[in-house]
């Protein structure tokens, strides 16, 4: 007899279909999986053999096959265990035969039967609301992530002795309830812009960015405050929405990282060390899996000690910058993560670190300084928005015990930015200023006689690039925005300015 069960493969970020055929006909026993599997799905082998038999279910003595159809897709991971024992169950008649489009079962099985969480649950979830499922199984500790897509009927089982019930008719699982939103975190970050004293060009440097999702360069010397000030980005930055949040859990969940029975509720906060890998910064793998990059989507990535970085990393990040996503190219095939991530890097400003402190000597040669300086390229520092120096604070600053502006206050003009972003880019899709292409900035956005006049000096005198121009057009636009201003005029064009490294040729 034979039997087919659908499942899901993640490839990338994205479900795919795969039918899982079994076939019991006569002969020696033995127990085969065909269709590319990786290791860890003909170990399911075991597990299967086991399961069933811990589980009280008969398992046939005879020649068994799996065929994991479409054949010519790589299958890797370990969901493919519950649906290959529901396949030989139905196969050997011990299940009803059912038409495979109506239900979608995924899941890894223990050895005495009890199911076990899977990485890509919400992309599986995906795939069953657009192949129009009219049900699916996972595990019950998948079932809140996969609870995100509230289009299709879903299911969380602990056993598998469950799910051959539930199959049968015998003891119905009841459907997962949901309310199809994500729990916010409570509670005032540790880390808040009130408790950093001084830093008030730096910190109005780190709103407009937040406003309008702008990348950041923090120059100074050691203690100044860079890690502190980026550490505490995160807490002006808007709530996450409800697909931004789909997004972001959908990523980490294919990465392995998504915590059990939970989603990504908060904007991620990626630090890797300087030591990082190119494939660990920007993905990729045998199985190509989403790098530091990705896993801070709509979020930051701050990269401390940025020109420690190996040069050829750093020169990956070109692409993504602008783009907002990246593509991995393998021999079993290409696959595109989006990675539309905050970047916010701090650097000192030689190698010893003291170039720009008042109260320390630097001891670095001219052409030290040079050269550390040269690790970063000019077409990467062209994709900086904004290139702040953070001076040393002064002492009577530093133990002054009276707070700053809070993260509330200034979240709270971040977000009546963005809205007036959204509203203004309605028509593109784009939700904020730093994802305008050129065509977009020249339709959208609006000069003021002034500034145009401003912004043509500033071009012929720096010999700006065409994309530091639009650079500086957006982020004078976010300048306005914070403003409450629909036009860019002369003043926040002059602010933007005062963001870059105009004494340097900017390379395109």
């Amino acid at each position: 007899m034979s039997a087919t069960i659908l499942t899901s493969s993640v490839l990338g970020i994205d479900g795919h279909r795969v039918d899982v055929e079994c076939d019991i006909s006569p002969g020696l026993p033995g127990f085969r999986i065909v269709g590319l599997p990786d290791t860890a799905v003909q170990e399911a082998r075991e597990r299967v053999r086991s399961a069933m038999r811990h589980s009280d279910l008969p398992f046939p003595r005879t020649k068994i096959t799996i065929n994991l159809a479409p054949a010519d897709l790589r299958k890797c991971g370990t969901g493919f265990d519950l649906p290959i024992a529901i396949a030989i169950l139905t196969a050997h008649g011990d299940l009803p035969t059912q038409d495979p489009k109506r239900r979608l079962v995924v899941g890894e099985l223990a050895l005495d039967g009890r199911l076990r969480p899977i990485s890509g649950a919400l992309s599986t979830a995906i795939l069953a609301r657009d192949s129009s499922i009219e049900e699916l199984i996972v595990p019950d500790v998948n079932a809140r992530e996969a609870s995100l897509v509230t289009d299709v009927p879903l299911c969380g089982a602990a056993t598998l002795r469950e799910v051959v019930e539930h199959i049968a008719g015998v003891k119905k699982i009841a459907a997962y309830e949901r309310d199809g939103t994500v729990e916010r975190p409570t509670g005032e970050d540790p880390l808040d812009f009130s408790g950093i004293r001084g830093q008030e060009r730096a910190k109005r440097a780190l709103e407009i960015a937040a406003a309008g999702g702008h990348n950041v360069l923090l120059n100074g010397p050691p203690g100044a405050g860079k890690t502190l000030l980026a550490q505490s980005f995160r807490s002006i930055l808007p709530e996450l929405t409800m697909d931004e949040a789909i997004e972001v859990t959908q990523l980490h969940s294919v990465a392995g990282s998504l915590p059990q029975d939970d989603v990504v509720s908060s904007r991620p906060f990626r630090s890797p060390h300087h030591s990082a890998s190119s494939v660990s910064l920007v993905g990729g793998g045998a199985v190509p899996k989403p790098g530091e990059i990705s896993l801070a989507h709509r979020g930051v990535l701050f990269l401390d000690e940025f020109p420690e970085f190996p040069r050829h990393v750093l020169e990956m990040l070109r692409q993504p910058l602008e783009d907002g996503r990246v593509t991995v190219a393998r021999v079993q095939g290409t696959v595109t993560f989006p990675a539309r991530f905050l970047l916010v890097a701090a650097m000192n400003p030689c190698p010893c670190g003291y170039a720009t402190d008042p109260d320390q000597q630097c001891v670095c040669a001219p052409m030290q300084t040079i050269a550390y300086r040269k690790r970063l390229s000019g077409p990467l520092l062209d994709r900086i928005d904004l290139l702040i120096d953070v001076p040393k604070v002064p002492p009577n600053r530093l133990i002054s015990l009276e707070e700053g502006e809070s993260s509330a206050v200034v979240r709270d003009r971040v977000r009546k930015a963005r809205e007036r972003q959204r509203e203004r880019a309605a028509v593109t899709g784009v939700g904020t200023n730093a994802e305008l292409t050129s065509n977009q900035v020249r339709r959208l956005i609006r000069l003021a006689p002034t500034a145009t006049e401003m912004m043509e000096r500033a071009i012929a005198r720096y010999h700006l690039s065409a994309r530091a121009y639009f650079r500086i057009i957006k982020v004078s636009q976010t300048i306005a925005d914070l403003a409450g201003f629909e036009q860019v005029d002369e003043s926040h064009v002059s602010e933007a300015l005062c963001y870059r490294d105009l004494t340097a040729t900017a390379a395109g």
